[in-house]
């Protein structure tokens, strides 16, 4: 009946709007037949009652593909493992008391498959089977090895965590149910996904949208050297948010108006182009080190998001956290970064203002470039460094406590680490002024990051888990 179910999925993807599919969903979860006698006499814990340690392997294996698979770009990035949390929390969220679901709360959400309250499910088979659906979709262009390694792991996670899939907590026959349960939530999620703006990144621009033309005035936003590559995402701003309003995310997060471009040594905006000229060529070792410690580079790292996330899963794993727990963090957590990163590229794109580079160059020495690192190619303004960093660290003091200190071994492997923090709010300062050291912002850009951030981090918590 399953690969029935299967089928019949695959033949409405290829034809049903997302609301007709969302209904089918629901109806086919409907659909199973009841719970057998044997199966009724085999209690059904709540999500509470599993280790949430599945869901960090899970994780563990997403930071990986972050780092290895091509056009995985920080915004692209925050959208995919905002996906994959949100695909989590949702799957088991009926199995979480005292918890709802976020259907109706995001950005053109209505609805989701419905978990039947007379149907038991097993919540770590709902979790793995879930997440390995949504990681597939979330990384298409990923290498066949990491494909398997996908598999691999869904696998493997049943042996690994027998405790969890002790068969005296559960049935084969709610197993295959919570499974299916777990793909259908997937799908559903992913269809939505496939409508917010941020899944063509990959391929060409929209139909609906010209090729981009940066602005011609000398006061704003060039291509910087050594490339002069393309602008990132232009349009990324536009995506469809998950709080934040659709089309304006700046206007429920504004960044503060940047200071005005000027030529005049003694003005405001010259003073701190002459900053960041200064810094680079008198930073110290240590700023140095914090520069190269939060570049957080694309295909080298997991992009700066993936920082945050490697935080996040080392503090839960620190707290034992079980299944719900690991569920409510991790969705709050990247839901925020991704809106973080859709309201930075909104804002970046209405400033246009133009790198440092650029105006020491102009103003100051022709030669000069950044010495530890290229400039990134889109506008300066507002760092988005500190936004997300900003909108990340509000998210980890509310659900962990605002005093919590934390080791940070995102880059051990490196040999860069580890590194010990007294609370996020340090970690998310020296994130954003490492882009200072390493001559790439302004400090208004990094100012001005870290308001629009914190509130978006504080959107995110207005959302209700609970109801």
């Amino acid at each position: 009946m399953f690969k029935q179910i299967s089928r019949f999925l695959r033949s409405l993807l290829s034809g049903l709007t997302a609301g007709l599919i969302f209904a089918a969903l629901t109806t086919s979860v409907a659909a199973q037949p009841a719970p057998s006698p044997e199966e009724s006499r085999v209690p059904a814990p709540t999500a509470s009652q599993f280790s949430g340690q599945l869901v960090l392997d899970w994780m563990q294996l997403s930071l990986l593909l972050a780092q290895q698979t091509p056009g995985m770009s920080p915004p692209v990035t925050a959208r995919a493992f905002a996906y994959q949390a949100l695909t989590l929390y949702e799957s088991v969220v009926p199995g979480m008391a005292g918890y709802q679901s976020l259907a109706g709360q995001l950005n053109e959400l209505s609805s989701l498959p419905l978990a039947q309250p007379d149907e038991a499910l097993h919540w770590p088979s709902v979790a793995n089977a879930s997440l390995a659906a949504i990681t597939r979709m979330m990384f298409p262009h990923a290498t066949a090895e990491n494909k398997a390694r996908i598999a691999q792991l869904e696998r493997s996670l049943p042996l690994k965590y027998s405790r969890d899939f002790d068969p005296t907590r559960t049935t084969i026959e709610r197993n295959r149910r919570s499974e299916t349960y777990g793909r259908l939530m997937a799908m559903a999620v992913m269809t939505w996904a496939r409508t917010d703006g941020g899944h063509e990144a990959w391929g060409p621009v929209r139909r609906d949208q010209a090729n981009y033309v940066p602005p011609s005035n000398p006061s704003q936003w060039v291509p910087t050297p050594p490339g002069f590559a393309t602008p990132l995402l232009p349009y990324w701003g536009s995506n469809r948010p998950f709080v934040l309003a659709q089309g304006n995310p700046s206007s429920v997060c504004p960044a503060p108006e940047p200071l005005a471009f000027s030529e005049d040594a003694n003005s405001a905006f010259q003073r701190q182009v002459q900053e960041v000229h200064r810094i680079s060529t008198q930073a110290t070792q240590e700023q140095r080190q914090i520069a190269l410690y939060w570049a957080d580079d694309p295909l080298k790292t997991p992009t700066p998001a993936g920082h945050w996330l490697h935080i996040a899963t080392d503090v839960l794993r620190s707290k034992q956290a079980n299944l719900a727990d690991a569920a409510s963090a991790l969705v709050q957590l990247n839901l925020a970064m991704s809106d973080a990163f859709v309201a930075a590229w909104h804002a970046k794109y209405q400033f246009q203002v133009l790198r440092p580079v650029t105006a020491v160059q102009l103003t100051i020495d022709s030669r000069w470039v950044p010495p530890l690192m290229h400039t990134p190619p889109f506008p300066e303004y507002p760092s988005g460094h500190s936004v997300q960093s900003a909108a990340a660290a509000q998210v980890l003091d509310k659900v962990f406590g605002a005093n919590t200190e934390f080791t940070d071994n995102a880059h051990n492997d490196r040999g860069w680490g580890p590194r010990n923090f007294r609370n996020f709010q340090t970690a998310a300062q020296e994130a954003a002024m490492s882009r200072l050291y390493a001559g790439i912002h302004y400090r208004f850009g990094i100012e001005g990051g870290l308001v629009q951030g914190r509130c978006v981090g504080q959107k995110i918590l207005a959302l209700k888990l609970k109801p």
